[in-house]
């Protein structure tokens, strides 16, 4: 007599199938992968440089024009960050974004293109890049004008790079030292008490009560390293900062890019123009190459330097309370063993009560299983990420490239996930192996993005509103970052099918059509839901035109 799955009186751990079928299918699986990520392959251990040259001798192996692109604004003071062309700034929306990896995206980055751009070594003095008008009247510019102040008095930082290359900002602070930053500010607020906030600290001509100041001009410097290539002489970025100001252009045909500073009154007023421009120029430096230029961003910001004493200091408090624990229990263990060795005392007591309970299987055998196999799979994945990032393959040039890393490998360690998983399910003899390994892959996942998820969009919805989430859902999923979240979904199937192969490999199967049906039945249901998704957008990008569409018609 059998029941469904398993026949009584047979240990069903004790046979391997053999399913050469499945490993093809497996094979097949992996070989689309390594395709559809060989488009975003980058050289290891970093990126390539890049050949600067002055445009009378630009050749085929080195480029005169030195493109900045802009990262998201973030502030301190607010969980949500913005993306550059959230605010009014000078935008240039002919030039394409460059593409970002999935690290890039999980980070929150959003690098886009400026209309920013030098000639390497042509040293350049208030140069206008753009002219913002606004008009109390309009309602759209008035939104615009208030939104910009909002980011000034919550202290939004701008995040620019320079040849894959953070443009740090730095700063005089007490005891002649500099603090640097890869974030300037847009401006700084002067509240209706006197109060100065932020930059305007630093600057004693900000003093107005209830005025807002806009850094609307930027001094770059950037600093090369000439180097003697074969037969030609070319240079390498190795370095470049800003120094934000904050000037009032009167005449635009005649920028002198000095004077009072760039006021905005807190009250609206009626119109108000805001001229953004720039200076640069260039500065050789022999000492710092190429191949060591992050050593001088790394070294010229005070928080990334490591605290070896604090780490020594923890260290040492770790051993201490680890040697003050062993010593104890030791001790314990002697004096019981002492006693059990004497003929006399016959009653149980001390560690001979439970020594007999760690062969006992626990209450929970499923759920201690699948979670010392999700420790597994992080703490592999940790050390091997870790191992990366000391040889050097990991480093910040290759931007997004430790999560990406972390993502890929927590991918393919899902593997030892299951193995752990179900071994240790196998020592307590547990039966309900197709919930264990559905379980496995999951479970903990499943929690965090559950959760992570909920209180993510709990705080957007209340910090911010609905219909501008919405509007970023539309623009994530129509602009390129739906196919970065529909890779990232198959990836995640790809883990189912690498834990039910290793749980196979594993286990007894009677009843292969279960475990084909849970495979394809997940497939389905995340491409099912990216469809959703994706339908969602579509249906709420038309219903907010037909919005705007009646909209027009009644105010006409």
């Amino acid at each position: 007599m059998s029941t469904r799955g398993f026949c009584l009186g047979t240990n069903p751990w004790s046979r391997w199938p053999t399913l050469p079928w499945l490993r093809v299918f497996l094979g097949l699986g992996l070989i689309l992968g390594l395709q559809t990520a060989s488009s975003t392959a980058f050289y290891l251990p970093g990126l390539a440089p890049v050949n600067f040259c002055e445009v009378n001798g630009e050749t085929k192996y080195c480029q005169s024009s030195i493109e900045l692109y802009v990262n998201r604004l973030d502030s301190v003071e607010s969980v949500l960050p913005y993306e550059y062309n959230t605010f009014d700034f000078c935008h240039d929306f002919k030039k394409k974004s460059p593409s970002e990896n999935l690290g890039q995206v999980l980070f929150g980055e959003r690098i886009t293109s400026s209309p920013y751009e030098f000639s390497f070594n042509k040293t350049e003095t208030c140069v206008k890049v753009c002219k913002k008008s606004y008009d109390s009247a309009k309602e759209d510019q008035k939104k615009k004008l208030d939104f910009l102040k909002k980011g000034m008095q919550l202290n939004y930082q701008h995040h620019w790079i320079i040849d894959n290359m953070p443009v740090i900002w730095c700063r005089d602070i007490n005891g002649g030292n500099k603090y640097c930053t890869t974030g300037f500010p847009i401006g700084c607020f002067v509240t209706p008490s006197g109060v100065s906030s932020d930059a305007c600290i630093m600057h004693p001509e900000f003093n107005k009560n209830n005025t807002y100041y806009l850094f609307n001009h930027v001094d770059i410097t950037i600093t090369y390293h000439s180097e003697n290539e074969v037969d030609w002489y070319v240079s390498k970025l190795v370095s470049a900062r800003l120094e934000p100001k904050s000037y009032k252009h009167v005449d635009e045909n005649h920028l002198t890019c000095n004077g009072t500073p760039m006021e905005i009154p807190g009250d609206n007023t009626d119109k108000l123009n805001i001229i953004y421009t720039y200076s640069v120029k260039f500065e050789e430096n022999k000492q710092i190459r190429w191949s060591s230029r992050w050593d001088y961003i790394l070294e010229s910001m005070s928080h990334t330097s490591i605290q070896w004493f604090s780490i020594l200091n923890s260290f040492v408090v770790v051993l201490f309370l680890t040697a003050m624990v062993a010593v104890i229990i030791l001790r314990t263990l002697h004096k019981d063993i002492i006693r059990y060795n004497q003929e006399d005392i016959q009653k149980d007591y001390g560690w001979k009560l439970v020594h007999g309970d760690v062969f006992r299987p626990p209450r929970h055998g499923m759920l201690l299983s699948i979670l010392l196999g999700q420790g597994t799979q992080v703490l592999i994945m940790t050390f091997i990420t870790l191992f990366l990032a000391c040889l050097g393959f990991l480093s910040p040039a290759n931007r997004g490239a430790l999560m990406t890393c972390s993502v890929v490998l927590w991918v393919l360690m899902g593997a030892s996930a299951g193995y752990v998983s179900a071994k240790v399910y196998r020592s307590f003899r547990g039966l309900k192996w197709k919930t264990n390994f559905l379980l496995t892959a999951l479970l903990c996942p499943g929690l965090d993005i559950f959760f992570l998820g909920n209180v993510m969009d709990y705080i957007l919805i209340v910090t911010w509103n609905l219909k501008k989430l919405l509007i970023q859902l539309i623009y994530c999923i129509f602009e390129k970052k739906f196919f970065t979240i529909f890779n990232a979904l198959c990836v995640r199937c790809y883990l189912m099918v690498v834990l039910i192969w290793i749980s196979l490999m594993i286990t007894d199967v009677e009843h292969f059509s279960i475990y084909l049906l849970c495979v394809f039945g997940k497939i389905l249901f995340y491409y099912s839901l990216v469809i959703c998704i994706y339908s969602l957008a579509i249906s709420f990008f038309f219903f907010k035109n037909i919005l705007a569409i009646l909209k027009l018609c009644i105010s006409i």
